[in-house]
């Protein structure tokens, strides 16, 4: 795993807790779903829960409203986003820093894995699910969100219109998350499309930084100021919306 990236995207996110609510339109949407989709896949009998990723807290209310009197174990990369969460989210639960594809424990812990828009910072998605798959009860379910391809297409290709390369990272689409999922018995994968009416380039620009989500593919550089001001008017142009694509996967443990 590349710990200098993951400590540069704890450290992005970290700066960006005290405001990632006021810019977090799809993932509140997102966490909805998952919780939405935990509720109906496991609605009872649910004793531990693990929540990768939570951020200021959006899932783990959510969370703690359907399942009340489980045992909750919270975690994230950021310590900061983790604080916040376990300051100010009324939840009752154990939380603790942890990168969620090298998850501390061994054997069969968990009822239900959470998590919304945390795996696409995953150095290694598939080998990630079958660790994570493995923690899981006879029964339990792991239900996630993750960015998928089509999101931030139109700054994509604004960058592709000036002769760029957009430092936005390259996400998996919809066919290859179904084709990682096909080696479990009781799978699936969908997505879902959300308008980011960000209304200019500086807009999206400042959501990606209330956000937090600023750490670029490996490799890229930011580009010149004279390049980023011609791939901004490009965008603009274009209109100065955006789209976020959500993929959404399920994985159950066969009840034996």
């Amino acid at each position: 795993m590349n710990s200098g990236r993951k400590q540069r995207i704890s450290d992005a996110f970290g700066a960006a807790a005290n405001h990632y609510d006021d810019h977090a339109g799809p993932q509140r949407a997102a966490a909805a779903l998952v919780a939405d989709l935990a509720q109906r896949q496991k609605s009872t009998g649910v004793e531990r829960i693990l929540e990768i990723g939570c951020g200021t807290g959006l899932l783990t209310r959510h969370i703690q409203a359907r399942w009340p009197g489980a045992e909750l174990v919270v975690t994230d990369l950021s310590p900061d986003m983790l604080a916040r969460t376990a300051k100010g989210a009324f939840v009752a639960g154990t939380f603790f820093t942890m990168d969620g594809e090298a998850p501390p424990f061994e054997g069969e812990w968990f009822d239900l894995i959470l998590s919304n828009l945390a795996f696409q910072w995953f150095d290694n998605l598939p080998e990630a699910l079958e660790r994570l798959t493995r923690l899981l009860r006879p029964g339990g379910s792991l239900i996630f969100s993750t960015m998928g391809e089509g999101s931030f297409a139109r700054w994509r290709q604004a960058h592709e219109e000036c002769g760029h390369v957009a430092g936005v990272p390259v996400y998996p689409d919809l066919a290859k998350l179904r084709t990682i999922l096909a080696r479990y018995e009781d799978a699936f994968a969908f997505d879902e499309e959300y308008l980011l009416s960000s209304s200019s380039a500086r807009g999206l620009v400042r959501h990606l930084k209330g956000i937090g989500a600023v750490v670029p593919s490996e490799g890229r550089q930011p580009l010149a100021p004279k390049d980023l001001r011609q791939v901004m008017a490009a965008f603009d142009e274009a209109g100065g919306d955006d789209i976020y694509q959500l993929l959404f996967g399920r994985i159950t443990r066969p009840d034996v």
